[in-house]
């Protein structure tokens, strides 16, 4: 029996096998890109001051990771050792591009406060390391879930790190006040008993801190994570 007769024979994987289904479920906690691989930390301290904006760079890199990876997939076999780092640049560039294109015609008042940040996405390790650790060597369905599993654990570690902020900087969630009014002479709610929002919620820094929380809860739950000297 010939190699081709015996490869139209063998079982095809399912879909949603339990290595597929690894894909996904790892990099949402035990293998995280921000927390576990110290990856995209750039923009967990930079965008999730509101939810709204974490919200919008998640969905951005959500579809630039999950298309990258099909593409680079698709072209896995194409591409020349020599220049493949210059062809998954091209198309990271070209499809945050169109992201960018996208957000300033849909929610302009975003794209305006994500600023630069949706350029740095081109430059984003999770992206390209995941184009060149697993779509250069994978076919295009693994591929695609690897993408996700991998970008929307980037993207609940952003929107819980802004959620906290958000909430205890400026007492809001996507921009709707949760305690009261807080204007002068006419507070309500939380802030007619005192109730004061902590600034220092909103700056840099306590998004570190917030990663580093998340972090600890993680390797508390989960010894195994826990790294030894």
């Amino acid at each position: 029996m010939s190699q081709t007769e015996d490869k139209l024979k063998a079982p095809k994987e399912p879909l949603f096998s339990k290595k597929n289904k690894r894909l996904i479920t790892d990099p949402l906690a035990d293998n995280n890109p921000i927390t576990i691989q110290v990856l995209g930390i750039c923009s967990a301290l930079a965008i999730t001051v509101q939810v709204e904006q974490a919200f919008w760079m998640s969905i951005s890199v959500v579809f630039v990771m999950i298309f990258g990876n099909l593409i680079v997939s698709l072209l896995r076999n194409l591409i020349p050792s020599r220049v493949r780092i210059i062809v998954q640049l091209v198309i990271v560039a070209s499809l945050v591009i169109i992201v960018n294109e996208m957000l300033q015609a849909y929610v302009p008042d975003v794209s305006e406060k994500l600023s630069v940040f949706v350029g740095l996405i081109i430059t984003n390790c999770i992206i390209m390391g995941r184009f060149e650790a697993f779509a250069m060597a994978n076919k295009p369905w693994p591929s695609i879930l690897d993408a996700v599993g991998n970008s929307i654990g980037y993207a609940w570690i952003l929107i819980v790190v802004a959620l906290v902020r958000e909430v205890l900087g400026s007492g809001k969630i996507w921009g709707a006040s949760i305690f009261g009014n807080n204007l002068p002479g006419e507070e309500s709610g939380l802030y007619a008993l005192g109730y004061v929002n902590n600034n220092m919620m909103i700056l840099p820094p306590m998004a570190l801190i917030v990663v580093g929380v998340i972090i600890w809860i993680q390797r508390s739950m989960n010894k195994e994570l826990v790294e030894e000297n």
